[in-house]
């Protein structure tokens, strides 16, 4: 019986074991840029921590403005993947994604606008896109990521990040090579992106229009 309950086990490590390369493999390919007709805006948005899978709530109520101000131009969205989870060094495997859909998006779909964004940790995303340290000087706290290829920069057409960590400490992304493409939102008192100490102030980015003020901003751009 032993020697059965063995086997057993050494049956089922073998198949989880198989089950986690196939996974790695697969998280190993740069995603494919798109399997629709190219549209003319593509948003790419990094959610927040624990935020709901997809773009997030700020990301879905930012790219839901913004579709409404384009003058019927299609819009489509790229939800960024990567944990978004307390594991804060695997931030980095949210800019490595990030950067391989917009490397193949720009090759299948040269003519998209592609509007970059990000909130909270998501916003920490972009800012190792745009080459900035995602809390300042400080190593090893959150991952870090090379930025976007020099090449792929003026692809973007406009960037919107809402409560960046790397503002906290005056390297807004608008500072970055995205420079006047760039809107970066701090709630007053969020604490994540200022001095100040409103925790609630960091979810408040929908309810106080500020998503709606981001949209309104890159429609202007794109």
């Amino acid at each position: 019986m032993g020697c059965v309950t063995l086997l057993s086990m050494s049956a089922r490590l073998a198949a989880i074991t198989s089950a986690l390369v196939c996974t790695a493999t697969t998280l190993a390919v740069a995603p494919a840029a798109t399997a629709e007709p190219c549209s003319d805006i593509k948003v790419v948005f990094a959610r927040g921590t624990d935020d709901t899978p997809g773009l997030g709530r700020v990301g879905d109520a930012f790219s839901s403005t913004l579709s409404g101000l384009v003058g019927g131009r299609s819009l489509t969205t790229y939800a960024v993947n990567y944990p978004a989870s307390y594991d804060f060094l695997a931030a980095a495997d949210g800019a490595t994604d990030a950067a391989n859909y917009i490397s193949a998006l720009t090759q299948q779909c040269p003519s998209t606008r592609i509007v970059l964004g990000g909130y909270s940790q998501g916003a920490a995303v972009v800012d190792m896109l745009a080459g900035i340290p995602p809390l300042g000087n400080k190593i090893g706290e959150v991952g870090s990521a090379p930025p976007l290829p020099s090449g792929l920069v003026p692809s973007i057409a406009a960037v919107a990040v809402f409560g960046n960590p790397s503002t906290k400490f005056s390297i807004p992304v608008t500072n970055s090579v995205f420079g006047g493409r760039a809107i970066d939102i701090c709630k007053d008192g969020d604490p994540i992106c200022s001095r100040g100490r409103n925790p609630f102030a960091h979810s408040d980015y929908v309810s106080a229009g500020l998503t709606n003020q981001a949209a309104s901003f890159v429609a202007g751009l794109v």
